[in-house]
This record gives structure tokens, sequence and C-alpha cells, in this order.
């Protein structure tokens, strides 16, 4: 029996990446999810032209869902296509759900999108955050200590 051939361009990519994500929220905790996606998904996420800035989970009879990702149309499905915007379940065990959804009943607190990304094997994962939102002097101090880095940085390269 033949081994079924990977395709190594895909292996351990980076299909879509929340980059507001730690700029809006203090990521508390990460957790890795599968995702229920149809074979035109699968291949439009390949491609890398999703999107996940505005997306979130919620908790639904005991079960996670990716609400509002932006996975568009794949070209070659010509009939069995996709809605680019449609809920897609996320797979994770049920005592995850219940830890994810006590996290989520604190005031404040969201589950984020942070990356799709395809494993070693091939299969697509999220990797979800649980967040807690940032105040607007939170970030203006996350900018003031990342712009001192760089000019820390900056000086030392100078200096030498």
């Amino acid at each position: 029996m033949a081994a079924k051939k990977q395709d190594n361009k895909t292996l351990g990519k980076i299909a879509a990446q929340n980059r507001r994500a730690r700029h809006d929220y203090f990521i508390l905790e990460t957790l890795e999810a599968g995702l229920m996606l149809k074979g035109s998904e699968v291949k439009s996420l390949r491609e890398g032209r999703a999107s996940i800035t505005e997306a979130y989970a919620t908790e639904e009879k005991g079960e996670l869902w990716l609400r509002n990702a932006y996975i568009p149309e794949y070209s070659g499905a010509s009939t069995f296509s996709h809605e680019p915007r449609s809920a897609r379940k996320l797979l994770v065990h049920h005592r995850e759900v219940t830890k994810l959804n006590a996290a989520t009943q604190r005031k404040g607190m969201t589950l984020v999108p942070l990356k799709i990304y395809f494993n070693p094997r091939g299969i697509a994962k999220l990797l979800i955050g649980v967040a807690e939102g940032k105040k607007n002097h939170d970030k203006r101090h996350a900018l003031k200590e990342r712009d001192w880095g760089r000019q820390k940085a900056r000086l030392m390269r100078e200096k030498e």
C-alpha cells in the first residue's frame, strides 16, 4: 500500500493570523482546536486568503463555534461551494468546552481566534485564546514599551 504524499508547502503553514488580537486583548490562555470544514474551505485556506480579524468563538449547547471568520469561496469549486462567513464547528473535548465556558462567564472575557494553521499531518487547526479586553491606556502603555525597546536596541547598535 502506497503512502499518501504530503504537500510540503502547506505543512506548518499559517493560513490566517489575527494580528489585532494581541493588541486589543490580554491573552490569558491558549487552546488548539480542530475545524470542521468542507473541502472547498480547506483548499481556500491552503491558498492563504482567509481572514479571522473580526472572528470570535461562542459556546452553544455544549459545542464551540467559530463565527464571522471569512474564508472566501474556492475558485475551483463550482457547484459545491460554501458560504464565506458561515459558522464553523470547532472540535474540542467536552471538558475543554466547559472550562472555556466557565472562563468566558467572567466579565470582560471572550474567546478570540489567534491563528489558523496546518499541523504536520496537514490538518487545519485553530489556536483560540481566552482573552480579556484591553483599555485604551493599556494599549498606549504597550506601544510606549515597544517604542522604548526599539530605541534601546538602536542605541546599543550605534554604541558598538
